[in-house]
């Protein structure tokens, strides 16, 4: 496959499960309809983001793989023949939980899944209380429409994680992400977590000459521990960029929003031909990386 016609889903969600997987379920047919094979989902895309505190009543949103959220993208990915990415809290066992993205192949089946690798505790973002690393490893998932490489959002922050998925065949790098500023944030901060967020990535693209695309929540979320007014405001601004790091589309930052695109994949080949970073690195060198520090 040389084009790849792809929708990233930026949606708004509300505290009612079957309110945002209707919306989710429209978003995906209305991107079927306009010829996408590839649909991305945002993390975490049935809930809100929860892990803005710490409670273990809220353990009871995850769900197994298979299960119901599972059982209707497969479905809906067979019926309309798409390629899904969708982002789900797993619970694989009794106080075993994980941050788990899931691939659809256009037939109904699950290609393959991923479990995040990089778990944040930050103000606001206590994933370390919910989610389990992953153990899955840095494996790209073979597709229909080609070998994905799925990643999830506090993934986006580290090169070695990009660089894995593409040493192992990926054809693009992806990105579910649920990211936003808190509401005491300054417009100044806001601007350089923003900048960062999308240089990073457009890093990623670059280094490794493969197409990424990074589909993000929108929209305020407000604490369920904290005033009304207390909580994250996801700065939605999905997008997408080439081998070279060039956008090649972005959403809105306030407002939901279907982004379509198609992505040239017979242009990697071209990009790396010219900018061979895979032939020039230094393997003989790079131990140290397995360091925590160089003291």
């Amino acid at each position: 496959m040389k084009s790849l016609s792809v929708a990233l889903i930026q949606q708004k969600c509300s505290s009612s499960r079957e309110e945002n997987i209707i919306k989710t379920e429209k978003m995906i047919r209305e991107a079927s309809a306009s010829g996408a094979q590839l649909v991305v989902l945002q993390e975490l895309h049935t809930t809100t983001y929860f892990c803005q505190v710490e409670s273990p009543a809220l353990f009871d949103l995850a769900e197994s793989i298979p299960g119901p959220t599972t059982t209707l993208m497969g479905q809906l990915a067979k019926e309309l023949a798409v390629v899904i990415v969708a982002s789900l809290f797993e619970r694989r066992a009794a106080g075993l939980y994980h941050n788990t993205a899931v691939v659809f192949e256009i037939d109904g089946s699950i290609a393959g899944t991923y479990r995040k690798m990089h778990i944040p505790d930050d103000p606001g973002f206590f994933e370390k209380f919910y989610f389990t690393p992953g153990d899955l490893g840095f494996n790209p998932i073979k597709t229909s429409v080609g070998t994905l490489g799925v990643l999830v959002c506090w993934d986006q922050w580290y090169p070695e994680a990009a660089r894995l998925m593409a040493l192992a065949g990926a054809d693009l790098l992806i990105y579910p992400t649920a990211i936003g500023w808190d509401s005491c944030d300054t417009e100044e901060e806001q601007r350089r977590q923003y900048d960062a967020w999308v240089i990073v990535q457009r890093g990623h693209a670059v280094a490794n000459g493969l197409p990424l695309l990074a589909v993000n929540r929108v929209g305020f979320e407000c604490s369920q521990q904290q005033h009304a007014d207390e909580g994250i405001q996801f700065w939605g601004g999905s997008f997408a960029v080439g081998p070279q790091g060039e956008i090649l589309a972005e959403a809105a930052q306030e407002n939901e929003e279907i982004l379509l695109l198609n992505i040239d994949l017979a242009r990697c080949e071209q990009v790396r031909r010219v900018w061979p970073f895979l032939r020039d690195r230094r393997i003989d060198e790079y131990n140290d990386l397995l360091k925590r520090f160089r003291d």
